[in-house]
Order: C-alpha cells, then structure tokens, then sequence
C-alpha cells in the first residue's frame, strides 16, 4: 500500500484550496472597478458558449384564472428551434387602465417542480411541503406586494423533465438531469446556463411586450440555484435593474470541490479559472443586489457565504461607490427565502426609474 495520494477527489481539493481565479478583484477604486469590470465580463461571457438563436415565440395562452386578487395565466412559446416553455405570469387584478407595474423574474432552485412551487401553487400535497419548508412561494408573494411577477421551468425541471427517461437510470437510482444535460450541451460547444439564460431572455421578451409591464424596471430574485441564475441573469440581460439573491452564496473551492454542492447547470468550463462566486456577484455592481443569507443554512454554510463571498462582494460595492446599492438579509433560519426585505428592496431600486 503506498502512501501517496491516489484520490481524485483528495486531488482536486489540494488543487482548489491552493487556487488564486486570475481576475479576483484587488482594486480599491471606481475607476479600478471598471477596469475589472471591462476585462473580466467578457471573458465569464465567453465560458457560456454557444448560446441558442431566438425563434418565432408563437405564443398560446393555456389559462386564464383569477385568485386572491390576482390575475394568473399559463403560457406556452417557442425559445428555440425544437423547444418550448410553458410560464406563468401573475399580476394584481386592481390595475387602473393603461397602468404599467415592474416586474420580477422568479427563479426557481433545485426541487420536483420547478415555477410552480415558486408561483405557490399547492396542487397537492408534494408540492405545499416544498413550499412551506423553503418558505419558497416568492413569485406569489411578490405579486401580492404589488408587482407583475413571472416564473419558467430550467431545463430537467418541473414540465421540462424527462421523468420517465430510462437512460437517466443508473445502479444507484436516479441520475442528475442537470449533469446529463452539461455533458449534451458541451458536446455542441454549449452549456446549459446559456440555454436557461436564453429562454428566460426569450420570456423576459414576451412579458415586456404585455400591456401592463413596465419594460424599464426589471429585477429578478432566486434561490439556491435560483440565486446562481439570478447572477447569471444580471450579467446576461442588461434589462434587469435589481438582483435579490438567496442562499447562493461560497467560494468554489467549497461548494464544488469539498461540499459538491454544484451541478452542470451551475457552471461553466474555465469559470474558476477566471473567478470566483463572490466575483460574480460583485459584477453585478453598482445596480442594486440584496444578498440573503440563512445563519443555519446547511448547503451554503454561513462561515464561508458571509466571510469569504459576502464581505468580498461588499468590498466591490465599496469601491464601485455604491455602498448604498448593496444590502444583506442575514436571518436565522436555514436554506429558504428570508423574505424580510425583499419587497422594500424592489420597491427601492425601481423607485428612481
């Protein structure tokens, strides 16, 4: 038996302990910001790859309903050739004629059903339990504070699953759509955050084109996976506004290489090369970002979300000169939506617009 390591896993720990991402911000200017800003954006950019081309929408309303002082409907388009999406688009039913309300994108995290739990529908009892455990339902919440909040399925979740696959089997159960998904969009020179990101772009489209939305305040909030599309939606969408990011939040040398709490929907190839989370969500400045964090958060532990990701974002923000745009919701629960500042932060951010 030797005593040298033969554990991959042991391995790309050592690595990742020791790595410094090239392009971790060190500035402590504006200017030093936008430099960064300027040679980092374009590269993180560029790791999504190949991202899908726009079609036709041909959009169809599925339904129509009214419920607790909510208007709610169920769409279906095209967001690229050979695919489709269903969304659900809710709105207060007390709109005066010609009024324009902002409007939310609610990004759902990992779980069974993906918008619907996020939308708060309780169909049944499944999806109330999720709810209720992640206090999850913020596109219904939202929409009931007053705003035109909107929510799609990523790929591998709630409608857009292939639940009944047998290739996604293997001999321990059932095999992560997510990381399936990666190894196939890989392979045509893509990933799936630049799918996802373009057919919440493709979405995005068709809500703003709605009467009653006003196309100039944009925001968007998630969580857990939620929180890493919220981010990459920021960088993407140059429409978004405002950002509110729930419990995504560690470097990667934690959440991928010692925690493995990641997936092929949360990455792309060279990221950490480049960067790092905190660096991410630092670009995002200086719009306004509200970062929520769980004090007993079991997935993104609080030692490493607040000291090694937060506090670095905050030095961004600081430097930016945009101190006042950053705001943090440390509650103490676990990994849920906190849910205590996010509708006067919104309210907040698309007041100047």
């Amino acid at each position: 038996m030797t005593d040298r390591n033969l554990s991959p896993f042991e391995y790309f720990q050592n690595l990742a302990s020791s790595h410094k991402p090239r392009h971790t911000f060190t500035g402590k200017t504006s200017q030093d910001v936008a430099r960064w800003k300027k040679t980092l954006l374009p590269k993180v950019l560029a790791t999504l790859g190949h991202r899908p081309p726009k079609v036709p929408m041909r959009p169809k309303l599925l339904a129509q309903w009214q419920e607790n002082g909510l208007v709610k409907q169920r769409w279906v388009i095209d967001v690229q050739p050979k695919l489709s999406a269903t969304l659900l688009v809710f709105r207060p039913n007390d709109l005066a004629k010609g009024e324009r309300r902002p409007a939310i994108l609610c990004c759902h995290g990992h779980g069974q059903f993906g918008k619907d739990s996020v939308m708060g529908l309780r169909t049944d009892s499944a999806r109330t339990a999720e709810i209720d455990n992640f206090n999850y339902d913020y596109g219904l919440q939202m929409a009931h504070a007053g705003f035109v909040t909107y929510a799609l399925d990523w790929l591998g979740f709630g409608e857009r699953h292939n639940l009944a696959k047998p290739s996604f089997k293997d001999v321990s159960g059932q095999r992560d759509p997510c990381n399936i998904h990666y190894l196939c969009a890989s392979l045509l020179g893509s990933t799936v955050l630049a799918m996802n990101c373009h057919d919440a772009s493709c979405a995005t489209d068709f809500v703003t084109a709605m009467p009653f939305v006003d196309s100039k305040r944009l925001g968007v909030m998630g969580l857990s996976y939620g929180g890493t599309m919220t981010t990459w939606m920021m960088l993407t969408d140059s429409r978004f506004i405002a950002a509110d990011v729930i419990c995504y939040a560690g470097p990667f040398s934690e959440i991928a290489y010692r925690t493995h709490n990641v997936c092929g929907s949360q990455i792309t190839p060279g990221l950490f090369e480049l960067c790092d989370v905190s660096d991410l969500q630092g670009l995002i400045a200086p719009k306004p970002l509200l970062v929520e964090l769980g004090v007993h958060d079991n997935c993104f532990l609080i030692d490493h979300a607040l000291n090694q990701n937060y506090h670095h974002v905050q030095r961004i923000y600081r430097a930016a000169g945009a101190t006042d745009k950053l705001q943090l919701d440390l509650f103490a629960n676990e990994h849920r939506w906190g849910g205590n500042k996010s509708v006067d932060f919104f309210s907040h951010a698309f007041s100047g617009q």
